[in-house]
């Protein structure tokens, strides 16, 4: 059975209650329920981790390349910020789809630049809560069908 590490990344646990008119009113465990919703769906364990702290979302990438066949990660703050989460990601070679809720193109200056998408096989974002539902299945898709090699 495949196994799927998904990272939240700092401050999406205050979805819901945090800038509603951005990131809408799903909270944080309404998006995790529907992740796994899918993974019993598609035979796929998942483990989900949310951080605030830039080390443990390195560890934890660090640590996944033996146990997990693939990344979703919505980075949050870090996309714009983090060298050692994108490295991290580089170092491991492990298969990674980079997730927003929304559109970071859209949004201030400094957020229009990602670090991570130049090492993730693919970022999928201005959808909301089906930004992490595209993401699953793409990851689910190409992992079971070895596309992605």
């Amino acid at each position: 059975m495949k196994r799927i590490l998904v990272i939240h990344g700092p401050n999406l646990g205050l979805l819901g209650q945090r800038e509603p008119a951005v990131y809408g009113r799903i909270t944080l465990k309404e998006i995790n329920n529907q992740l796994n919703k899918i993974a019993r769906k598609r035979k796929v364990n998942l483990r989900i981790v949310q951080s605030n702290y830039e080390g443990k979302i390195v560890d934890l990438i660090g640590k996944a390349k033996d146990k997990y066949d693939a990344l979703l990660i919505n980075p949050a703050a870090y996309t714009h910020t983090s060298v050692a989460i994108r490295d991290a990601i580089a170092a491991t070679s492990i298969f990674t789809i980079e997730v927003h809720l929304s559109n970071i193109y859209s949004r201030e200056e400094f957020r229009q630049k990602s670090l991570i998408s130049s090492v993730a096989q693919g970022t999928i974002m201005g959808f909301g809560v089906k930004s992490y539902i595209l993401g699953l299945e793409a990851i689910i898709d190409l992992t079971h069908t070895n596309k992605h090699r």
